[in-house]
Order: C-alpha cells, then structure tokens, then sequence
C-alpha cells in the first residue's frame, strides 16, 4: 500500500467523519488540491448527512430527514427513501455502527413514527436499543406493524438467548449438580480432580503415570426444583435496556429444571411475569409498561411470598435504586432476608454500556448489611449466579470480575 493510498484514505475517513463542511479544508491535503469520495463513500456520506447534518443538505437521505418530520411522512416518497437509507446503512458499515446510526436516526430526527411501517420495521437491525424504543411506544404501534415489530423483538430475543443460554446452564449445573458423588460410573461425570487427588499414592515412577485404584463421579441426576430465584425488574425508563437483558435472563432461568423461577416487574405496581417469561419471553416483555416510579419495597415486599426455603432463594434486583416508596423499609426486608438465609444481589444495571446513573447512597446502605450493588454486563453474570449458588462472598467475586 502506497504512502499516497494511505493519506487518501486517512483523509477520506475524516471527511466522512468531518462532513460537507470541512471539503475546502480538507481539499488542500488532497492530490492536486482536491479531495474525491469514491462511489461507495458517497453513499456513506450521504446516509450519515441525513442524521449529523444540520444543515439538512444530505442528498437523497437528507431528503428523507426532512420527510420524517412532515406530516404524514411515513407513507409515499418520504418511506421510500428512509427504506433506501436503511438499506444504505446496513449495506457499508459494521453492525455495531449500524445500531448507534439507528438509534441516532430516533433521537437527533424524530424517526420513531415511520418505524410504525411494517416495510421499513422489516429493514432495521434488531438491537437492544431499538426494541427499547418500541416496547416504550408499543401502546401506539397500529395493528398492521404489531406482528413486524414482534418478529423484530422475537429475532433479537433468540439472538440474546443463544449468546446467554449455554454459559447460564453451565454455571447453574456446575453450582449444583456436583456437590454429591456418585457410585455409578459415567465419562461425563467423571470428578477429575478428586480422583487425581485420592489417587496419587498409586503413581507409578516408571511409567510416569498414575493407575487410578478408584474413579470418583459426579451426581448428574438433577433435582426439580432445587433453588427458587426471584428476578425483580425495574421497568422505570432509565431501566430500557436492563430490562430486556434481565427479561431473556429470566426465561433461561425458567427453562432449567433444578430452579424454581419467579419474575416480578415494578413501578409504582407490581406485575408477576412468571406465567408469560416460562411461556415465551416475547410475550413477557410485551407485558412490560416502560416508564413512571418506582417503589422497589413494595415488589420486594410482593416476592416474598415465594421464599419457601431462604437458604435455598436467591433473590436478584436490577434497578438503578432510584426509590419513591418506602426506602427505610427496603434496607429493612433486605436486611431480613440476608439474615434468613437468602443469597442476594442488586445490578445497578444489566447491559454492555457504561458506568449506570443510581442513588449512590442506596447502594451503600445495602451493601453495608450483605447485599452486594453493581453494575453487570451480560457475560459476567453466568459467573456471578454460579458463586451465588455456591455460596461465595458476591461482593469480593464482583470485584474479581472487573464488575463497575
């Protein structure tokens, strides 16, 4: 590659960056004072012109900017070239870009309403922030895009599941399943570390190897129903994105035998989800209301009902703590229940984003008297519930795992 490839490219990548506006004082950099896109980076300019450029000179998708905020503008010309943009997005850049454009799209133009068309539904990039946006608007979403809008939440639920699923049910079987030995010999169940450990006495120093006198093996029967959680959401809108996460988390947790699963949602009501979350997560957030308070003891209050066993419940809340019921209250059943027995934790947030917004003082009260407050991305969970159901301090495993 050319040293002049590469400062054309460089500066390319900085007019696309940059916008219209800095051509001349890019140009002078350019071969022969002039700065040329190619075809492909002129789509790319023009899509992004239409959502960062304020002058509204964006071309064709500029056009469309100025479509969507006219009346009536999700049908006709206006549709026609958002659905082109859409299509040009997903086209020239990367996935991840591809969701901060769209949301972007949302917010700086007001593009909410035209996602209400089942054509242009259908064009979009399933994404965490996308279905957050269309639960909190699903009270306005006509009837001839509802069954577009749930194939978009169900393809985005199905990808969260299979990115979570297996790592979920290695880290509950693992905490469970393989605390008692068994005298019946399986190859998968076999307790390599403790068979190595009783049986190095019969190392052979010749042969280098040791002869095993006696396998040990895992207890791989499972138990119906073993450990009751209890995953009680905040769906406050600042919670968006949690709420998403923590509803797929939920139906994984309903489909493993050994647990006994409760999901509760909270603002200034308490619904139980628990039926729909076993049935199917779309239907579950569906269910949610995005938006209004929050009164966390009133929903911890509700959940306890379903503690049978407290050693045996783990109770998780996913809230930013921001509460307007009874915050004495709350430290106090907390307390109560950490003091009965049961494991619990509260995520400030469940999501890939950055450090979360909450009562900073909230979060110290409980965490003074055993419930551990942080902030979790998705990927760190399966570690956290395994140490919660082997019992491990969460607080010190949080801070291992690099949790905000």
């Amino acid at each position: 590659m050319t040293n002049e490839y590469k400062q054309e490219n460089t500066l390319s990548r900085w007019r696309l960056i940059l916008g219209q506006e800095a051509d001349a004082a890019l140009s002078g950099y350019g071969e022969g004072g002039q700065l040329t896109l190619t075809d492909e980076e002129k789509i790319m300019d023009a899509a992004l012109a239409a959502i960062y450029d304020e002058t509204g000179t964006g071309g064709t998708s500029g056009t469309a900017a100025g479509s969507a905020k006219g009346k009536g503008s999700s049908t006709g010309h206006g549709a026609l070239h958002l659905s082109k943009w859409l299509g040009d997005v997903r086209s020239f850049f990367p996935e991840d870009v591809v969701s901060i454009i769209q949301s972007d799209a949302m917010e700086r133009r007001g593009w909410k309403q035209l996602l209400f068309e089942p054509e242009l539904l259908a064009a979009v990039k399933p994404d965490i922030q996308l279905v957050g946006t269309l639960l909190s608007l699903k009270g306005k979403i006509p009837e001839k895009t509802k069954d577009t809008a749930r194939m978009l939440v169900k393809a985005l639920v199905d990808d969260l599941v299979k990115l979570l699923e297996t790592d979920i049910r290695r880290a509950v079987t693992g905490a469970l399943n393989k605390r008692q030995h068994s005298p019946l010999p399986s190859l998968s169940g076999l307790d390599w570390k403790l068979t190595i450990q009783r049986n190095l006495k019969h190392y052979d120093q010749e042969r280098r190897i040791i002869i095993p006198e006696r396998f040990y093996y895992f207890d791989r029967a499972r138990r119906s129903k073993e450990w009751t959680v209890i995953v009680d959401i905040d769906q406050s809108g600042s919670m968006a994105d949690s709420v998403i996460w923590a509803s797929v988390i939920g139906s994984i947790f309903a489909s493993i035998p050994a647990l006994n699963t409760r999901v509760v949602v909270f603002d200034t009501e308490v619904v139980d989800l628990t039926e729909q979350c076993a049935n199917d997560p779309v239907d579950m957030l569906f269910g949610i209301q995005l938006g209004g308070g929050t009164d966390i003891h009133k929903s911890v209050k509700y959940c306890e009902q379903f503690i049978e066993e407290p050693k045996k419940t783990l109770f998780i809340i996913v809230s930013d703590l921001y509460e307007n019921g009874n915050q004495a209250g709350l430290v106090r059943r907390m307390r109560e229940l950490r003091e009965s027995g049961v494991r619990t934790m509260t995520l400030l947030a469940l999501s890939d984003s950055g450090k979360p917004s909450y009562d900073e003082h909230l979060a110290r009260q409980l965490s003074r008297d055993g419930t551990p407050c942080f902030a979790c991305t998705p990927a760190l969970l399966p570690a956290l519930v395994e140490g919660a159901l082997k019992g491990q301090d969460l607080g010190e495993l949080a801070k291992r795992l690099g949790t905000a």
